[in-house]
């Protein structure tokens, strides 16, 4: 049986991009992985970077509005951010719906040095949470 997770942010362009893409290189078969947002913001630059540093590659990943498909597919619902979590859709019924309340590091402000340390961050803040839910799936 594949279980199908669904990452949810605002924009798909950061996190649930990296929560898409962690989940492609770290779950065992059985494991159907599609991320969306509210609206579709495009791919960030930086985030396709920072997870090529970790040897993971998201450039072909696409940045999708969430459809009502995709949620009847889906075993799991991951909301990466308060305002997805807020505008989330109504789920089917049995549905687990999950909240991670990650900081977005497309806000961040300062040197570039700085704004790639926030991305970085949470890159590895989704690599942990990532793991930990394939682990409590039994798909790790």
């Amino acid at each position: 049986m594949t279980i199908h997770i669904l990452y949810l942010c605002t924009g798909n362009s950061c996190r649930s991009q990296m929560a898409e893409g962690w989940s492609r290189a770290l779950a065992a078969e059985g494991c159907s992985t599609a991320s969306a947002g509210i609206e579709a913001h495009g791919k960030n630059p930086r985030a396709i970077a920072v997870m090529q540093e970790a040897g993971v590659d998201i450039s072909a990943q696409e940045s999708t509005i969430v459809s009502q498909e995709m949620l009847d597919r889906a075993d799991v619902v991951v909301t990466v951010c308060g305002h997805a979590d807020e505008q989330c859709p109504v789920l089917p019924a049995g549905v687990k719906k999950i909240h991670w309340p990650l900081t977005d590091p497309a806000r961040a402000t300062g040197s570039e040095e700085q704004v790639m340390s926030e991305f970085r961050s949470t890159r590895d803040e989704v690599r942990r949470r990532v793991d930990t839910l394939l682990k409590q799936l039994q798909l790790r």
